[in-house]
């Protein structure tokens, strides 16, 4: 990560974007203020912005990733791009490296592709979007799958292969062609997890790994471990790194804090009691009859947001990367609103000196 410019940040800080709706508003304007958030990001040294896939959500309007890079690459120059990730098993290799060379094309040398090896919804919505009710076989032939990813994006599937003959564009063929001026950089791929399984792929891939902490904590440090002790150097790169999802969010004082964190844990219960629903206001939160398994459920899922006024969440992160020692923070801020989110990272900024435009 040399050249980065993270102000007195102990790493790179970067932003992860689920484009969350809440009560009251809309797609249309959850879009716009993630297009905000990204000129944000650039302007104050982030260093990449990945939007994550989830689907049948309607507080998250981030189903389509690379439809959402496509437009953020027209409104930004620097910032790193990316999915954070793309789950692999909903979709076509050859459609996945079609996409993401697209991007690179609009975006040469800033695109990122992060990979999951789950379906970022429930069970039903997957087998809708797989149009198969096999939903084991997509995680069970994960590695399969990326292998065949990988080799589109390369295009350099061996003499004899069914697909030897098939080439994603854009894409290295167009170099290789007569006349062709091409660049062959393709997006470098990420795994992504919350377990040991995509840690342990990862370094035996030589590959960056990206973990999800803010819903998977007590995963985090033996995820990371297993990643750097079994990690095989490779031509992408000749040592481990890891960055970790991390839920953040600072405002002005701390109470402020506390209501936005409370009504994005209101959301969380609900998605994960059946009911998804938009991110609910501060005030439906203070107002919610609380029962004491979702109290317990709240406090549990609360601990691990970093959350508070600046100088609290910058104390809060930076005992998280001497914990984990993490090579990047990424952070994602789940508020009902995208005026909070967008101060959130503002506060963060300046809380670390991040460069002012």
């Amino acid at each position: 990560m040399t050249g980065t410019r993270h102000g007195t940040a102990p790493v790179p800080l970067s932003v992860l974007d689920l484009v969350t709706v809440g009560a009251g508003h809309t797609a249309t304007e959850a879009l716009r203020t993630s297009v905000e958030l990204a000129k944000l990001a650039e302007r104050r040294g982030f260093h990449r912005y990945w939007v994550a896939e989830h689907h049948s959500m309607p507080g998250v309007a981030s189903s389509s990733p690379a439809v959402i890079l496509a437009h953020l690459a027209a409104h930004t120059a620097r910032v790193r791009l990316g999915s954070g990730g793309v789950m692999l098993p909903n979709h076509a290799p050859l459609v996945i490296a079609e996409q993401f060379g697209t991007l690179e094309a609009m975006a040469p040398g800033r695109v990122d592709l992060g990979l999951g090896r789950a379906p970022g919804t429930d069970g039903a919505t997957a087998a809708a979007l797989r149009r198969t009710e096999r939903l084991a076989e997509g995680a069970d032939d994960f590695p399969q799958h990326l292998a065949e990813l990988t080799r589109f994006l390369d295009d350099d599937f061996p003499d004899g292969h069914p697909y030897a003959r098939i080439h994603a564009v854009p894409g290295p063929v167009q170099a290789t062609a007569p006349g062709g001026v091409q660049s062959r950089h393709r997006p470098p791929v990420w795994l992504l997890g919350s377990s040991g399984f995509s840690a342990r792929l990862a370094a035996t891939l030589g590959l960056p790994f990206a973990f999800a902490h803010h819903f998977s904590a007590r995963n985090t440090v033996p995820a990371l471990d297993l990643y750097r002790d079994t990690f095989r150097p490779s031509a992408l790169l000749d040592r481990p790194y890891a960055l970790i999802g991390v839920s953040a969010l600072a405002a002005d004082d701390e109470g402020e804090a506390r209501r936005q964190v409370l009504a994005a844990a209101l959301s969380m219960v609900r998605l994960r009691t059946g009911r998804p629903g938009l991110v609910p206001t501060p005030e439906e939160a203070a107002n919610h009859p609380w029962t004491a398994q979702e109290r317990e459920f709240v406090d549990s899922w609360n601990a691990d947001v970093v959350h508070g006024t600046p100088d609290q969440v910058r104390a809060g992160l930076d005992d998280l990367q001497k914990r984990t020692g993490a090579d990047e923070l990424m952070l994602t801020a789940n508020a009902h609103s995208g005026r909070a989110r967008l101060r959130s990272y503002e506060l963060i900024a300046d809380a670390y000196d991040l460069p002012t435009g």
